[in-house]
């Protein structure tokens, strides 16, 4: 018989997080807990810490803790946390509706909490986390060692209160569909390279990438993605949570979903996958929705333009909070353009309350997202820009040059020695000469004076010094008569004298100009459509920082926010 004053590994008893004995050892660490302990594993499987749960957790109305009907989902756990926290306030909120405590636990892990593993892994651990153990149904054998512990684990209710090992706890069971261009599916006999033609039409991968790999375990084909959205999606949901009772629905949808697949190949490029998650659970049509993401979908990119118009248009989101340094959220995980977390309510329509930090400090407004065709995160930087526009709505990005402007690759170093009728070249390694026959394109700037502008930032545009200040744009030259460069960089104007070239120089390394390109920036990467917000001026004359302000009209506070964030550039 279960001696009952040791069965107290219930998961909801969380005063101490249920801390062991290792973990008690270590209480002068404020509020330790083993699951800030484990490494990020896998694919893309950054734990969430509890701190950052329970803020994303804040953002919701009081009144979900204190309804015994709602139904949970998140699609993509990982370590459990999730369902851990909401588990415990669910806990606290429901007292007054069932007053008995072990029938209002049972009723909540029952009936409420719900997920999906993303892989078989965090599925366990998942089930470890809320369940105590990774087996839901598992029940105490009885079974002691010397010092009176238990020897094996089991769950919580002492494996009663689930018919099956998974309980409310999904082992993803989906598969990757590979099909080519016409639609064909990808025979089991295909080999090699023919495989990489044919493409997950849910994910993107092709057939012969590392996931379709027989010999690993995960396939990261993760299961709310891989089912057609809507209808399809909430019937595969009623199969695997409801036993096919499709007037189930959940009402709540949370969670810190996957956020890129590796393309493959010699230069692998992280294809975002997290949009689909939010995408999928919208068409579920929940009460609530909530989750982290990166923010790098304000400024769209590969994949994400669609989903980025559709989105600031979309008049549901009540609240997004968005954080330029992922650390703060995710401590040593550097995400380039930081990670947002946001509140999609179904049945609010209007302006969304959209709170910006950067380098602790918060500034929150009430906003239409879709009021720029890119969104601009500061919400001071937006009065700047309407003071600009006011003015002058011409913009820089009508005299730039698309990447790539002479068609030479990154790659592309040219020789040494120069021959007749050679172009002088300029490549992220200096300056080299190339034959004319290698331009294939940009004939138009070739004989006049431009500048060049690197394509990547320094480090990151969103990443600052120890003062807080950024210097955007990694490196800018004047190219000359008969010099061009390669993809490394991209142009500013064609001008028919040196001094407009040079002037224009000087106007790109302002910090006025630098801090509106760095509104519009989201990653590591600058192009002609980020200087969407910097006035295009005459490059007659020379301007300074000083003179720009006093043309917009800027304030006190305004001038010395732009100073304060953007450094000197040489």
């Amino acid at each position: 018989m279960v001696d009952e004053e040791k069965r107290t590994n219930e998961a909801l008893d969380a005063s101490k997080k249920y801390n062991t004995v290792v973990e008690e050892a270590n209480d002068y660490i404020e509020h330790f807990d083993i699951l800030e302990t484990i490494t990020n594993v896998g694919n893309d499987e950054v734990f969430t810490p509890r701190k950052t749960c329970d803020m994303i957790l804040d953002s919701l109305p009081e009144e979900v803790w204190h309804n015994p009907l709602y139904k949970w989902l998140n699609p993509a756990t990982k370590n459990g946390i999730f369902e851990r926290e909401i588990a415990l306030r669910l806990d606290k909120g429901l007292e007054n509706v069932i007053a008995d405590k072990e029938e209002r636990r049972k009723h909540i892990l029952q009936n409420m909490i719900f997920s999906i593993g993303q892989t078989k892994f965090t599925s366990n651990v998942a089930r470890r986390t809320l369940y105590y153990c990774s087996q839901a149904n598992r029940k105490c054998d009885g079974l002691k060692a010397p010092d009176g512990h238990y020897v094996n684990g089991y769950s919580i209710g002492n494996g009663s209160w689930f018919d099956d090992e998974e309980g409310n706890i999904k082992t993803p069971c989906t598969d990757h569909d590979f099909q080519d261009s016409s639609g064909h599916k990808m025979p089991a006999s295909c080999k090699g390279d023919e495989r990489k033609k044919y493409k997950c039409q849910y994910c993107g991968i092709d057939g012969a990438s590392n996931y379709n790999d027989a010999n690993q375990r995960e396939k990261y084909a993760y299961e709310f993605i891989h089912v057609d959205k809507g209808l399809s999606l909430s019937i595969h949901l009623a199969k695997r949570f409801f036993g096919g009772n499709r007037n189930m629905k959940f009402d709540i949808i949370i969670g810190n979903p996957p956020y890129q697949l590796s393309t493959g190949g010699g230069q692998a490029q992280a294809k975002p996958i997290y949009h689909k998650f939010i995408e999928q659970a919208i068409s579920l049509n929940p009460k609530y929705l909530c989750m982290i993401t990166p923010s790098r979908w304000f400024a769209g990119g590969i994949g994400l333009d669609d989903f980025r118009a559709k989105t600031l248009k979309d008049r549901h989101f009540r609240k997004i909070v968005d954080y330029v340094q992922s650390e703060v959220c995710f401590p040593g995980v550097v995400i380039a353009g930081g990670v947002n977390y946001f509140l999609w309510e179904r049945d609010y329509e209007g302006d969304c309350e959209y709170t910006y930090i950067d380098q602790g400090k918060k500034d929150t407004a009430i906003r239409k997202l879709n009021e720029f065709d890119i969104f601009i995160r500061s919400n001071k930087a937006v009065k700047i820009i309407h003071k600009i526009q006011k003015q002058d709505k011409s913009q820089l990005s009508s005299i730039m040059s698309s990447l790539s402007p002479f068609g030479l690759n990154s790659n592309f170093r040219g020789h040494e020695e120069k021959k007749p009728g050679d172009y002088r070249v300029l490549s992220s390694d200096g300056w080299n000469y190339t034959s004319k026959s290698e331009v294939k394109i940009g004939n138009e700037y070739i004989n006049k004076y431009k500048v060049a502008i690197s394509y990547a930032t320094s480090g990151s545009g969103a990443t600052a010094d120890k003062d807080g200040q950024r210097k955007v744009i990694a490196k800018l030259f004047v190219l000359k008569p008969g010099e061009v460069c390669t993809f490394t960089y991209f142009l500013a104007g064609k001008f028919d004298t040196e001094e407009e070239a040079n002037n224009c120089l000087k106007y790109l390394s302002t910090k006025f100009v630098r801090y509106l390109l760095f509104q519009a920036l989201s990653g590591i990467h600058v192009s002609k459509e980020k200087f969407a917000f910097v006035p295009l001026i005459d490059f007659k004359q020379s301007v300074s920082d000083e003179e720009l302000y006093e043309k917009y009209k800027l304030d006190k506070d305004e001038i010395s926010l732009i100073e304060n964030s953007i450094k000197e550039m040489n």
